[in-house]
């Protein structure tokens, strides 16, 4: 097997975006993001929530008016892991239908560093977590991201676990794969975009 130049690979962010403790997402933010590291023309990184501890946010004006100079040093590292990347899979449960609050605030602390990028997801939760993906979907269209049609949607997700607690995910590979083709077009396409500006 050729081995890929990761240079010229799509720099893919797979956001785990819950931090509960006894949290269920660990398994298949790692499982996407071994998936997404498997193909060809993918560098993925999982962005462990927990590892960019943000502020509730209480800045004086949203980032679409006061731009990128960000005074806190948290929010300055999390923009720069944003701004590097090409892609995203954004990992979320269902929380009464929605998403996780933490995971709202670490969208919202960013903007220009979210534009003209992709974004897939993985959910779980009531009917597999598409009604939190169906409201990620309108903030990120309001980022400026072009939200992928496919996604990974697990219901009944303790159900899918072994004997040794391990999440199954044979009946999983497919839309995975669907939506990790998808990311790559879409990612390719609007990082050739980003270039030409």
């Amino acid at each position: 097997m050729a081995k890929i130049n990761r240079g010229m690979a799509l720099k893919v962010g797979v956001i785990l975006g819950s931090t509960r403790h006894g949290r269920f997402g660990e398994q298949p933010a790692r499982w996407i993001f071994v998936e997404a590291n498997k193909r060809k023309g993918f560098d993925a990184e999982l962005l462990d929530l927990r590892d960019y501890p943000l502020p509730f946010f209480d800045e004086p004006s949203s980032p679409f008016m006061s731009g990128t100079n960000y005074k806190n040093p948290a929010i300055k590292k999390w923009a720069e892991k944003i701004k590097e990347k090409d892609a995203f899979i954004i990992c979320s449960p269902e929380y009464n239908h929605g998403y996780p609050a933490v995971l709202k605030n670490a969208l919202d602390y960013v903007y220009e560093e979210w534009n003209n990028k992709p974004v897939g997801f993985v959910s779980w939760g009531g009917v597999g977590g598409a009604r939190a993906v169906e409201q990620l979907r309108l903030v990120a269209i309001e980022l400026q991201m072009a939200p992928i049609r496919n996604a990974v949607h697990i219901q009944n997700f303790w159900g899918l676990l072994d004997k040794n607690g391990k999440l199954k995910t044979d009946t999983l590979q497919e839309s995975a794969d669907d939506m990790l083709t998808q990311l790559a077009w879409w990612g390719r396409v609007l990082k050739a975009g980003r270039e030409k500006k």
